[in-house]
């Protein structure tokens, strides 16, 4: 198994999954009987595997520390926020780098509802997996 695989293989499953949709309350009208749930966004099954596997990976590599993933970043030129993480030309990252922006995603999601489906629907982390795919096959790091 190729140190990436289990992200690069998502690869081919986030080509024909859903991804994910938005819920949201419609049925309930707001009063103390019937209070409204806030909007969520219900994840596929992929999606959530990806999400465990992107904190198992940076767990068995403690070595790219991942856990500094905004510090990796910004020693990269990277800075303002997962939602400049779709403008980023990823072509010249090594693999960290790549790596922590898709953990500062993951990570972004705890705070901003709907973070990671934004980045799925625009191909950001295609992207990034397809770089680390790239990467691996021409054992750089």
């Amino acid at each position: 198994m190729s140190q990436f695989e289990i992200l690069t293989k998502y690869i081919p499953m986030f080509q024909e999954d859903h991804i994910g949709e938005w819920v949201i309350d419609q049925e309930n009208d707001g009063t103390a009987e019937r209070p409204i749930q806030m909007p969520f966004v219900n994840y596929s099954e992929t999606v959530q595997r990806f999400i465990e596997d992107v904190y198992t990976f940076a767990e068995q590599h403690q070595e790219l520390e991942l856990t500094r993933y905004r510090e990796i970043l910004k020693e990269n030129g990277i800075e303002g926020g997962p939602n400049d993480m779709e403008h980023v030309n990823i072509s010249n990252l090594n693999a960290q780098c790549v790596l922590a922006l898709m953990m500062e995603v993951v990570r972004a999601e705890r705070f901003s509802e709907g973070a990671i489906l934004n980045f799925f629907k625009s191909g950001a982390i295609v992207k990034c997996l397809r770089r680390l795919d790239c990467l691996e096959s021409s054992n750089e790091k």
